[in-house]
Formats: C-alpha cells, sequence, structure tokens
C-alpha cells in the first residue's frame, strides 16, 4: 500500500467516523441534532464517497484536494457553529431565538409554534471546553491537512 493510499483511506476513513460517531449520539444518545449540525455531515458524506473514488480512480490526481475542500467546509460550517453556541455572533433565525420585546402576543405565539426543536445556539455536549461543532471544526481540519498531504504525495 503507498503512502498515498494510506493518506486517503486515513482521510476518508476519519470522514466516516465523523459521520458514524454523529449518528451514534443522535440514535444511541438520544441527541437530536440541530440544523447546523445536519450541515456539518453533509461534506463529511462527500469526502468519505470522495475517498472511495480516489481509490478507485487513482489518475485523478485532482480528488484528494476536493477531499479538502470538502473537509475545509465542514470545518466552516463547525466555526460557524461553534460561535453560534457561544453567542459569539448570530446564527440562521430558523434555529436560534430573537429578541422577544416588541412582539404581540399573537406573534409570539406564532414564533414558539414554528420554532424547531433543536436550537442551534445551545450547547447539548462539550469536552475540554469545545462543543461538538467546535471539535468537528478541529478534527475536519487537520482531516484537510491530511488529503492535503495525499495530494502531495503523487
Amino acid at each position: 500500500m503507498t503512502r498515498r493510499t494510506s493518506l486517503i483511506i486515513l482521510a476518508a476513513g476519519g470522514s466516516a467516523a465523523m459521520l458514524l460517531a454523529a449518528w451514534g449520539f443522535q440514535y444511541l444518545g438520544g441527541m437530536a441534532p440541530c440544523k447546523m449540525c445536519i450541515w456539518q455531515r453533509y461534506p463529511h458524506g462527500a469526502a468519505a464517497v470522495i475517498g472511495v473514488l480516489a481509490l478507485a480512480l487513482p489518475s485523478l490526481q485532482v480528488l484528494p484536494l476536493i477531499g479538502a475542500l470538502a473537509a475545509l467546509i465542514t470545518a466552516g460550517i463547525g466555526v460557524f457553529h461553534a460561535g453560534v453556541e457561544r453567542k459569539w455572533w448570530e446564527g440562521p433565525s430558523s434555529c436560534t431565538s430573537g429578541d422577544i420585546s416588541g412582539l404581540s402576543a399573537e406573534e409570539l405565539l406564532n414564533q414558539i409554534m414554528t420554532a424547531p426543536l433543536v436550537r442551534c445556539d445551545e450547547i447539548p455536549w462539550e469536552m475540554f471546553g469545545l462543543s461538538m461543532a467546535g471539535w468537528n471544526a478541529v478534527i475536519s481540519a487537520g482531516l484537510a491537512l491530511i488529503w492535503i498531504a495525499a495530494w502531495r504525495t503523487r
């Protein structure tokens, strides 16, 4: 097995492991994902598929770069989501709470009834001071570096 193959397996396998962990938290741990949690999953799925393609079609030298891009996208979403959780900036209005002052009773009831079940601006779990979104950002940035190393090892 070449070094490039090993790096692709590590990077794509890392994204697959991130997806499995997310599903484990959701289905085994009972932690329903918010909208931004779901957004972070799509690039991991893409990176896993890109890894399979990169192994099956080694002549397509650009695939590891596309894998790195997928990892960087989910890392970016993770940074944004972690910032929303920490109240550093506002998240999408569809999954965070807004200012309720000045709302009529009818408008407030409508906001409550249309609110998502899981909010993006709350931290449901953290370890060593990082939320799941924060960990996704850190790990995904590392996976992007592995993808880049695979691309450089031609």
